[in-house]
């Protein structure tokens, strides 16, 4: 009985001192080759993966399993939101940092509420990158102050509806008011009362600067 019980220890400080498997998700490879490298060099790390796109996100989480996915969300076809649901409607408990340009406060939104458990800027030095990591690897949600200062902004400040959200996106296609009515089957008249809520919750008078407003909460994207 007690050969029994002392088997089964090395077996936990195995697994404990395990390395914490990383797969790196970014379409621009310099920048994916640089991060990988930045975690492969450390102890307690390794990389396990490396995808370019949303769906080879997913099929690298499904094959791998890592402890941990490093994802962008500026991603071609498929974005990082997406990925992040998909992989997290496969495994609840997929422990995900967001690492992009992204700063938005829509876009740390809705990745916090897509499930990830970290948020990190581009621009962040990379020792942050490795404390992020572990810690998320530990269990514990890492974000940034400035990152918190933005959800506490987005939490203060009244946030479009969806139907805003859509009027806004066809805004910054260069849409007019008939046309937007038209792609979303609403009236003239309903178009017009979205955009002119969309100015009054941004604080602006014109579409220019709406659509620089939403550019800067993150809402829509210039590529």
């Amino acid at each position: 009985m007690p050969a029994a019980v002392s088997s089964h220890v090395p077996n936990q400080r195995a697994h404990a001192h395990s390395p914490i498997r990383v797969l790196c998700v970014d379409d621009h490879r310099l920048m994916r080759e640089g991060i990988a490298r930045i975690v492969g060099i450390q102890p307690d790390m390794r990389v396990v993966a490396e995808a370019s796109s949303g769906e080879e996100a997913v099929e690298q989480f499904t094959r791998h399993r890592p402890d941990v996915t490093l994802m962008d969300l500026q991603l071609p076809s498929m974005s990082g939101h997406d990925a992040i649901r998909a992989i997290r409607a496969i495994d609840p408990n997929a422990r995900i940092v967001v690492l992009t340009m992204y700063g938005g406060e829509e876009d740390v939104h809705r990745a916090i509420e897509a499930g990830v458990m970290g948020y990190l800027l581009k621009d962040s030095v990379p020792d942050a990158l490795i404390q992020v990591v572990r810690d998320v690897h530990a269990g514990h949600r890492s974000l940034p102050r400035e990152v918190e200062a933005v959800l506490e902004y987005r939490a203060s400040h009244p946030s479009l509806t969806y139907r805003e959200f859509q009027v806004l996106q066809l805004l910054a296609t260069g849409k007019r008011n008939k046309e937007i009515a038209a792609e979303l089957g609403i009236s003239n008249d309903t178009a017009s009362a979205h955009i002119k809520s969309i100015f009054l919750k941004f604080g602006v008078h014109d579409r220019t600067a709406a659509l620089a407003e939403g550019i800067r909460r993150g809402i829509i994207h210039i590529r």
